[in-house]
């Protein structure tokens, strides 16, 4: 089968139309509507194997249990993958599990429900996360590197916009349910898992139809062949210092970056005591100004460079969490908030951009490639938080956790600036 045209118009946007899909999932599920859902119609403990834990413990053991389960799965399934041919089938099998278990969650309406509200939970978390990676192995394969940038920044702009546009709409149906009809004060809540779900997997068939269709392969014993698939690209990955140090890099900042994002409004609602409807005010400001910054920084990546730009980025997070650290009132958290969604969308959209422009070129193993940056990306996050939960119980101040994602930020600036190559200051 010959090799798909580059730089086509609708593959791309059918590519970024994933993203508008997909991130619907982790804006109105994970982040504003299923935490606040949960903690509501659950009781405080739940009896786990002849003892009690409370509920919320429970469900941050299972957000880390469905992250840990994704970096030891997507590597492997990666390899398979690609050795297979079958990038695409693989993209598809995870959005079905994902929003299918998503729309399984309207059935979430009393406490006793709460095993099988965490094991869809889980398993829609699964779905979401595992697909990112054989979605953004489709980027070198649909744009040439001069393109990178910008098609990485249309897809989170896409997200970015797609995901609030849905959340507005949910919450607007669950703060006035007497409008549509809505006897049932769970109702527009739990119809808002299932729309959730069918946006998802309506809108990613699009994005099935328009991308490069799979090429596969018959093969036997495909999971070693799919671990030497992986060890291969490791020994390629390892042999390139540019790349080791990007990652390492990547790693810290993306800590910064995934803490901060993740936990800002536990740090708005504890110190400075924001009601909820501020809270999902300051989300709602992060993901639009995002829109604004990730098409922004991927022109001044045109102007500076790549790693420049980055270097840009990182710098301003260091100001931001400065900031935080001083912050006293909802006004200058508002400002603050929209100084990190600029920087939110452009620093997610460029890596992604500066980490296909180090693949080596004519790369066939992508997804094996991007299965290393979607693991620290996940680990990213369990490394961020841990470190800011363990700051604010030794020294009892959140504004020290703070603090700490700044140092952080700091060591993933200097290996930033370790990283020379001549394609990340638009050279050939």
């Amino acid at each position: 089968m010959d090799a798909p045209r580059k730089n086509d118009k609708k593959v791309i946007n059918g590519w970024a139309l994933f993203d508008w899909a997909n991130s619907a999932y982790f804006l109105v599920i994970s982040t504003a509507v299923f935490p606040i859902y949960y903690e509501a119609v659950t009781e405080d403990t739940v009896s786990v194997f002849n003892s009690t834990i409370s509920t919320t413990a429970l469900y941050s053991y299972a957000v880390s249990f469905a992250y840990v389960l994704l970096a030891l799965m997507t590597p492997i399934l990666s390899g398979m993958a690609d050795f297979a041919g079958r990038r695409l089938r693989y993209l598809i099998v995870f959005t079905w599990l994902g929003s299918l278990a998503c729309i399984g969650m309207y059935f979430f309406d009393n406490p006793e429900d709460i095993w099988m509200a965490i094991s869809l939970f889980v398993l829609s978390t699964i779905g979401a996360g595992g697909g990112i990676v054989f979605y953004n192995a489709f980027l070198p394969e649909i744009a040439t590197e001069d393109q990178y940038d910008a098609v990485s920044a249309r897809g989170y702009a896409f997200g970015y916009i797609g995901s609030v546009m849905l959340l507005a709409f949910c919450l607007f149906m669950i703060q006035k349910p007497e409008l549509f009809g809505f006897t049932s004060e769970s109702m527009p809540t739990r119809i808002t898992f299932a729309l959730v779900g069918l946006w998802w997997l309506g809108f990613a068939h699009v994005s099935f139809n328009r991308l490069p269709k799979d090429t596969p392969r018959k093969v036997t014993n495909l999971v070693r062949r799919g671990f030497g698939e992986l060890a291969l690209v490791w020994g390629k990955v390892r042999s390139q210092g540019n790349i080791v140090r990007f990652l390492a890099s990547f790693l810290c900042y993306m800590a910064g970056v995934q803490t901060v994002i993740y936990l800002c409004t536990i740090f708005a609602s504890v110190e400075l005591e924001m009601e909820s409807d501020g809270l999902i005010l300051a989300i709602l400001i992060i993901q639009l100004v995002a829109v604004v910054g990730a098409l922004f920084f991927a022109r001044v990546s045109k102007w500076v460079g790549n790693r420049n730009s980055l270097i840009i980025q990182i710098s301003i997070w260091i100001l931001i969490c400065i900031g935080a650290y001083f912050v006293q009132t909802a006004n200058q958290f508002f400002i603050i908030a929209g100084c990190a969604g600029l920087v939110l969308g452009g620093i997610q959209s460029l890596s992604r951009a500066t980490y296909a422009k180090l693949i080596e070129r004519g790369a066939e193993n992508l997804t094996s490639y991007f299965s290393f940056y979607d693991v620290l990306m996940k680990l990213s996050l369990v490394g961020g938080a841990f470190l800011f939960g363990l700051a604010e119980q030794i020294t009892g101040d959140m504004r020290n956790s703070v603090l700490t994602i700044t140092v952080v930020f700091v060591i993933g600036l200097i290996l930033m600036w370790t990283v020379q190559s001549k394609r990340l200051q638009g050279q050939p």
